[in-house]
């Protein structure tokens, strides 16, 4: 069991900690750049990430259903489960609302694109706050 954890506590942090880096410091560097070589690196990273972050989110999803089940009857339950709903909640928030905006970034198929990416890095901020809020039930309660 204290594998498991350890698992689940890095693969939780390591994406939180990526999607944190991408709204502190990837994002703020690219709005610094011209317009040309800005959406070309936007695409790129879209293109890179949103070919691995589904797999990442659905492990993580999946780590922390895990560690509620193993937890169900136990103090830690309560905050595992809500810890694993949150995640649900992000996915189906990136799904719904962040994955259309970020494919048109990526595709410059909006002219107003640049608009687009400032939406969207605030909407990716609430995301990142939702996942840290996750993250520390799951680290209160293993």
């Amino acid at each position: 069991m204290h594998l498991f954890n350890i698992v689940t506590v890095f693969v939780i942090f390591v994406l939180i900690g990526v999607e944190f880096c991408v709204s502190a410091f990837i994002n703020p560097v690219m709005r610094k750049l011209d317009v040309e070589p800005q959406a070309k690196a936007l695409s790129i990273f879209a293109r890179m990430l949103g070919g691995v972050m589904p797999f990442w989110y659905g492990a993580g999803l999946l780590l922390l259903a895990v560690q509620a089940w193993l937890h169900r009857g136990t103090a830690a339950y309560p905050l595992l489960l809500t810890a694993a709903v949150l995640w649900l909640g992000v996915i189906v928030f990136t799904l719904v609302v962040l994955v259309p905006i970020n494919n048109r970034i990526a595709a410059r198929s909006a002219a107003d694109w640049q608009q687009q990416h400032r939406r969207w890095d605030n909407l990716h901020r609430l995301r990142v706050l939702v996942l840290a809020v996750a993250g520390f039930c799951l680290l209160w309660r293993i």
